[in-house]
Formats: structure tokens, sequence, C-alpha cells
């Protein structure tokens, strides 16, 4: 076990995660432990079955993942990954009313161009 302080955490968040890939990293705050730091692939947990499409869903839900990216993480094509989340009620485009509108009147500039 590895343990860093909060402001070596601030300082230097690289070193930490670095630790993290090898062995489980405990963030002190004022001498007492406030977190835990474990590096995802050394624990195999991404190699679990159904773990890498709910890790990917979950950070794409959540806006912290592009659909494409989730998509890699999740091992899918995009097209499947769309589909994985659209059946979980998971929109795959979040647009507000103006940028839909924005959006169909480039589409309708670009028909009529055509």
């Amino acid at each position: 076990m590895e343990t860093v302080n909060v402001s070596s955490l601030k300082n230097n968040p690289s070193e930490a995660l670095r630790l993290a890939h090898h062995d489980v990293v405990v963030v002190m705050n004022r001498n007492a432990p406030d977190a835990v730091m474990i590096g995802i692939d050394s624990l195999g947990v991404l190699e679990a079955r159904g773990v890498r499409p709910a890790f990917a869903t979950a950070l794409f839900r959540d806006g912290n993942l592009s659909l494409s990216r989730a998509a890699h993480l999740a091992g899918m094509r995009v097209s499947e990954f769309a589909s994985h989340v659209s059946r979980l009620g998971i929109p795959v485009v979040r647009l507000d009313g103006a940028e839909a509108a924005r959006d169909m009147d480039t589409l309708d500039e670009w028909l009529a161009s055509s």
C-alpha cells in the first residue's frame, strides 16, 4: 500500500495515478485516511463480463465521454453503442431547443443548396 497526502496529490496527481497502477494508494488528509485510489487495470475489473459496457454507458450518460470514445471503451461499434444507450433511454444526441432549431436551419440551407 502506498500513501500520498492531499497537497502532494494536488501538486502532482500524475505521480499518485502512477502509484495506483501498481498498488492501492491511500490519500491522507491531516494525518487521517480520506480516500483510496485503485488502478482499474491493475485489478482486472474492466475484463469482467459486462463491466466495460456498463462503465462506458455511465461515463457517456454523465457527459464524461463522447459517443465514439464510450463505444471504444465498451468494445462496440458506434452504431451498436448508440442502439445500446437508446434502449436504456439515454439520449444519443443532447440538444436544447435553440440548438435543434439551428441544426434544422443548417439542414434546410444544405438541402436548398443541393
